[in-house]
């Protein structure tokens, strides 16, 4: 019943935030809903999916454990993962790269100005090194899940930007991949324009702000591996 409360009522606020971002079209008089209140409800749809990890929890720490990754136990997961953030910070800094702590987990967002050039999912050459380094991290703290979420900006239809966006998501996973980083951690997602993070009305600044890459890393603990056995 709990669960079913907190649907209904995240429903709600999506349901209320679509109904107060209506503008009239200034030709027909038709109300209808913008293109950027259409990403604001996106964001808050998505963000209440994203609650687990892709995939679902137990099918990503069977796979984990098939590869022979350990998991963190008990009270040392916060140790863990603070110094995981800590090395993160450290390596990452003046590189655009944005390192947040959410619980116990850590969301990377990665800007398109720095990452991808307009309508690209190649990762850019002077990216690379920033990269790198949070690879090199990763690789020292293998007892982790990692997501990778792809977003793009609105311009452009709709289907195209979700491919768009997950070919972003795949091209960090692969380039993850090549630096060691086992496949068995990393799941990926595309999101499209469904989630911009900046209004699109601004200027190109803001388009560069929606094309990003978001990295969320999830201990992985023993009370997971419990559960998925």
């Amino acid at each position: 019943m709990k669960t079913a409360s907190i649907k209904i009522a995240a429903l709600a606020g999506i349901a209320a935030l679509g109904l107060s971002a209506c503008v009239t079209d200034p030709v027909t008089g038709e109300k209808k809903i913008s293109k950027a209140a259409i990403g604001g409800v996106g964001g808050a749809l998505g963000g209440y999916l994203l609650g687990d990890l892709i995939g679902g929890k137990n099918s990503r720490t069977e796979e984990i454990v098939g590869a022979g990754i350990g998991a963190v136990a008990g009270a040392g997961v916060g140790y863990y993962m603070d110094q995981q953030e800590k090395k993160l910070r450290e390596r990452t800094a003046g590189t655009g790269i944005d390192v947040e702590r959410q619980g116990d987990q850590l969301v990377l967002n990665m800007p398109g100005d720095v990452t991808f050039d307009y309508n690209s999912a190649l990762v850019k050459s002077q990216f690379r090194s920033a990269l790198d380094n949070v690879a090199a991290t990763l690789a020292e703290y293998p007892s982790t899940y990692i997501d990778v979420y792809g977003h793009t900006d609105s311009t452009g239809s709709d289907s195209y930007n979700q491919g768009l966006s997950e070919r972003r998501a795949s091209s960090v996973a692969d380039y993850l991949a090549g630096r060691g980083i086992q496949r068995a951690r990393v799941a990926t997602m595309g999101f499209g324009e469904s989630q911009l993070k900046c209004s699109p009305e601004r200027g190109e600044a803001d388009y560069q702000c929606n094309r990003r890459v978001e990295i969320r890393i999830a201990p992985v603990t023993q009370n997971d591996v419990n559960a998925a056995r």
